[in-house]
């Protein structure tokens, strides 16, 4: 960390604030939407869409960044927040706020959107040395982390400050709302702060690239987002409040302790992302994706098994210790692999089959968990369908080496 360069905190800080705005708005939106009129199934509508009119966004821009500009393209990515945060804030009509849910970049799961990511993991990869990618990424990811936490806590206390004062609930996730598009503004001011060092050539690049801004790495990166859709499509069964809600049907479980639980979970989860810089060292990126992820699946597939609270929590726990090593060193694989001006391309391609991967399951998942007898089962489907995401990455991928295992 203290071998970055300006550039790379200035990424850091980006992303810091970026995640925090994200945390900070996401807490009250759904409050805030149903405040202003919306049904429930309109709320739902905005935000398929706002996914949809993410995943093209993200895809259009991520892939040309390379040849119009990385500091551009960012810049674009947070005037569309503070576009998206202006309409929502001014409007009731369902109309418009459709629009600004599909062309603008907002987070209802306070989980990164938008083209930052992918763009952001390219320059980093591009201004350090290959030995110290999957670090960064690591605490890259970590900082992401504890700044959308940060800012949840500071959105829902600003409301709840904010009504305690006397203003009314819509007043005060009007300002939460506000102060999401005061977050984009200051993005924007900040990506300025970035230097032309963080560019590839795009005069050079520009020529061979097809329509998705990739050449050399095209076959790699089809088959690592091939594969990377499998792995969230599988994913889908298990998000949190899925989860959340196993354990409360099967031994009803309290609020209060639910939030403990996946609060340590993802404290867990994000220290892990720093041991696993460690052990691809030791081992390489793709067996450390795959010798942590097996195991992890396979007690993901024992918690439904546990015939206790206590047991399913401490197994669950462990999971979560060793599950996300895999985040840090897939996103530096991905980066290792390809050539350096397709690396905002082949980020944002692959981001983009994740989150098409994990749009399809959750309904099949809600389905599953309707029915008393099929309880258990999207966390055996889950597990059984990531072990077999791990087989395939392992048997395509053991043979391509990034640079810095080549040596």
């Amino acid at each position: 960390m203290q071998s970055l360069t300006a550039d790379g905190r200035w990424l850091f800080v980006t992303r810091f604030t970026r995640m925090f705005g994200y945390g900070f708005l996401s807490v009250v939106l759904v409050l805030y939407l149903a405040q202003i009129g919306l049904a429930e199934t309109s709320i739902g509508l905005l935000f398929t869409f706002t996914l949809i009119g993410d995943t093209a966004i993200s895809l259009w821009l991520t892939t040309r960044a390379d040849r119009i500009g990385r500091r551009r393209t960012l810049l674009v990515g947070a005037l569309l927040m503070i576009f998206a945060a202006g309409l929502f804030a001014l409007t009731q009509d369902f109309a418009v706020l459709l629009i600004a849910a599909t062309i603008g970049v907002i987070s209802p799961s306070g989980h990164e959107v938008g083209p930052f990511l992918s763009i952001e993991q390219a320059a980093l990869s591009h201004i350090i040395r290959p030995h110290q990618r999957t670090s960064i990424f690591a605490w890259y990811n970590l900082a992401g982390s504890f700044a959308a936490a940060l800012g949840a806590l500071c959105g829902g206390g600003l409301a709840q400050v904010l009504q305690n004062s006397g203003l009314s609930p819509l007043d005060s996730y009007r300002a939460n709302v506000i102060g999401y598009g005061v977050i984009g503004l200051i993005l924007a001011m900040l990506f300025t702060r970035l230097s032309p060092t963080i560019e590839v050539d795009a005069i050079a690049a520009s020529p061979r690239a097809d329509w998705i801004g990739l050449h050399r790495s095209r076959r790699v990166v089809l088959k690592l987002s091939a594969l990377f859709s499998l792995d969230a499509f599988a994913g889908g069964f298990i998000v949190q409040s899925f989860v959340a809600y196993w354990f409360y049907v099967r031994f009803n479980a309290e609020p209060a302790l639910l939030g403990a639980i996946f609060f340590g979970a993802n404290i867990l989860a994000g220290i892990s992302a720093l041991s696993a810089a460690r052990l691809a060292k030791r081992i390489g990126l793709i067996n450390t994706m795959v010798l942590t992820h097996l195991p992890s699946n396979v007690l993901l597939m024992l918690v439904p098994l546990m015939p206790t609270l206590p047991l399913a929590i401490a197994l669950l726990l462990v999971r979560y210790s060793i599950s996300h090593m895999d985040v840090p060193t897939r996103q530096s694989y991905t980066m290792a692999v390809v050539e350096p001006d397709e690396r905002s391309a082949a980020a944002g391609v692959t981001g983009v089959a994740r989150t098409t991967g994990a749009a399809l399951s959750p309904s099949i998942a809600g389905a599953l968990l309707s029915q008393s007898a099929l309880l258990s089962a999207p966390c055996l489907i889950a597990g059984g369908l990531k072990i077999i995401y791990d087989l395939l990455l392992y048997r395509s991928f053991k043979a391509i080496k990034p640079p810095e295992e080549r040596v």
